[in-house]
């Protein structure tokens, strides 16, 4: 998965959304940990303790060594198995859980498929926010590349309020090859650029994939030549474009408005 593996060989959950969403799924080894109790931390602890999971209150000095991040709120859940279940408990049907590119492709039956790439996206807020959208939008999958990306894993999970743990996300070594196999998988790819066609002018229906580029730069050059069109957001405002954790949003919203996804 795209979260750093720390020292203690398990995977960090810190937050308290991210944390409670983690725990309201299946079980997974792990233990709490917790420095006070409090009214929001009295909800994770319960829950912890309904499903069976060890907890252990120690300081926040503690908790920041263990996890080796000082930026935890008094509340962190360790994974020892390093691998979530991810299912989805909302009204529609559960989400699968893709451990790669190919294993999603060679599964994949829809004809409004969504597949959303950050290439270069460093901003942990930005990140976590694009995630939550992912969730809220039914993206089959969020490719990252192993570089130029946020490694503040910490805050990416609660900027996601807790969706990193609903949405299929990987890494990926060659995001141009990786734009190659989904071409190949029937994908049409769109690239967001300040300059592109408008969305509301451009058919979005079908298998597509949505490509974000940095937050400064935006797509690289490799990118920007591997897309299918380039796609851009109607707007009139004073600064030169929008944030682009906002960008994404609307754009997959848009998509799977044409989509007529529900």
């Amino acid at each position: 998965m795209w979260w750093r593996r720390r020292k203690l060989k398990g995977t960090v959950y810190t937050g308290f959304h991210s944390i409670e969403e983690l725990l309201k799924k299946k079980k997974t080894d792990g233990i709490l940990y917790y420095s006070k109790i409090n009214k929001r931390n009295t909800v994770v602890l319960d829950l912890a303790k309904k499903q069976g999971y060890k907890t252990s209150k120690i300081s926040d000095i503690e908790i920041a060594k263990i996890i080796e991040d000082t930026n935890h709120r008094g509340i962190a859940f360790v994974s020892s198995s390093g691998s979530i279940n991810k299912e989805n408990t909302g009204g529609k049907s559960a989400r699968k859980n893709y451990s790669d590119l190919e294993t999603y492709l060679n599964n994949l039956k829809s004809d409004n498929a969504l597949v959303v790439i950050l290439d270069g996206v460093t901003d942990p807020h930005n990140l976590g926010a694009i995630i939550r959208s992912s969730d809220q939008f039914y993206a089959d999958m969020v490719l990252l590349p192993s570089r130029n990306s946020a490694k503040d894993n910490s805050t990416v999970s609660k900027t996601s309020a807790g969706a990193v743990n609903y949405v299929n996300i990987n890494v990926v070594t060659n995001i141009s090859r990786a734009m190659d196999q989904l071409k190949k998988a029937g994908f049409w790819i769109y690239g967001a650029d300040m300059n592109g066609t408008s969305i509301s002018k451009t058919n979005l229906t079908g298998r597509v994939v949505l490509v974000m580029g940095s937050e400064g730069k935006g797509l690289r050059e490799l990118t920007r030549t591997k897309c299918d069109n380039l796609i851009s957001i109607p707007a009139k405002g004073h600064v030169d474009s929008l944030n682009v954790s906002v960008a994404a949003g609307i754009m997959m919203y848009e998509i799977r408005r044409q989509q007529d996804f529900s």
